[in-house]
């Protein structure tokens, strides 16, 4: 059976206290760090802390919020302030701006809020790998749920078309619907860990599969043409689930495996691929350092040739979204230098 994970949209602020800090160091602050600043639309967690930190992706540990404020997340706005305590460090947000342009502190928020509450990452960067399909991971054996044939005997299907299928679950009744795509190999050891999952299609089951007849199914939104013989999984339901940033156990180390895409290289706001999963404990939230190897040089100066090893170069962080067993998906959060196949990720 494949197995998927869905993430769903991240929570806007968590409490320090919501989460196990597991940093042996106080967060720094960032150098000229302002006193105050005020939300504006389109920006996020990890941008507005990076004004505060030297570390942004450490924000759930300075945040200092209340138990109303960590059971409903969605708390910051545009047009609120962010208020730094220099001493701790901690970051809280004030309402509004009072007579004098003096700043006026409450731990609550806005009534009636007229805009969005602002997320921890660019959710736009990653809004379809929440709730597509990505990576199959089993091998592509007889007896998978499958397309196979399509009303009328005709070639393709799309919305609103009826379409037939085999081997399906019978408490499932909604299904995912994709296409294997290429392979993804660990560029370490060069196995094959999974095959990237083209998303094509919903669909939902009129009549069950029974008495040796296939299952009828409507489609109900098309991303692309059905074709007989693509696969199909029960969907799931997507999950709001807080992911915020922390360091994985010290240690941990992988490697990036591809550029979603198919590009050669990425930077910041690029979807990698990472030779690791549920199986090397990563999880939904982690932030990884990337880094590329430095490699060897030979020194010839003193009269005899000497090989020297060179330090690994730093390129940036990249912020974890969707684990699966034995790969996972991450948004370049901060790149100073180009991001390639084969290139480190280790606990920062």
């Amino acid at each position: 059976m494949l197995k998927r994970t869905l993430v769903g949209l991240f929570c806007a602020a968590v409490a320090a206290s919501s989460i196990a800090a597991d940093e042996s160091t106080p967060a720094q602050l960032a150098d000229n760090a302002p006193d105050t600043y005020v939300v504006k639309r389109g920006d996020t967690l990890w941008g507005i802390s990076g004004m505060f930190l030297k570390q942004p992706w450490r924000w759930p540990e300075v945040w200092r919020m209340n138990q109303e404020q960590i059971r409903n997340p969605h708390l910051i706005y545009p047009g609120q302030i962010v208020v730094l305590d220099r001493n701790g460090p901690t970051l809280s947000l004030g309402r509004n701006l009072g007579p004098n342009n003096t700043i006026k502190l409450s731990p609550q928020v806005y009534s009636t809020p007229a805009n969005s509450p602002i997320t921890s990452v660019p959710l736009d960067a990653i809004r379809s790998f929440l709730v597509e399909p990505l990576v199959t991971e089993d091998e592509d054996l007889p007896g998978q749920p499958t397309v196979i044939a399509i009303q009328e005997e005709r070639v393709l299907a799309g919305t609103g078309d009826i379409i037939y299928g085999q081997n399906l679950l019978p408490e499932s009744p909604a299904w995912d619907i994709y296409r294997r795509g290429k392979p993804i190999v660990d560029p370490v050891g060069q196995q094959v860990l999974g095959y990237e999952a083209q998303f094509v299609a919903t669909a939902q089951v009129s009549q069950p599969e029974r008495d040796g007849k296939a299952a009828e199914l409507k489609v109900i939104a098309a991303k692309q043409e059905i074709i007989s013989g693509d696969r199909m999984m029960p969907a799931a339901k997507s999950e709001l689930l807080a992911a915020p940033p922390h360091s994985p156990a010290k240690g941990l180390q992988t490697a990036v495996a591809s550029i979603y895409g198919g590009v050669g290289v990425g930077g910041r706001n690029s979807v990698i691929v990472l030779a690791g999963g549920h199986n090397i404990g990563l999880e939904p939230g982690h932030v990884l350092a990337l880094s590329r190897a430095g490699g060897t040089t030979i020194y010839r100066g003193d009269g005899r040739a000497q090989e020297i090893a060179l330090p690994d170069t730093p390129l940036g962080l990249a912020y974890v979204f969707r684990t699966f067993n034995r790969v996972s998906y991450a948004l370049v959060m901060e790149a100073n230098g180009p991001v390639r196949t084969g290139d480190k990720a280790a606990a920062p």
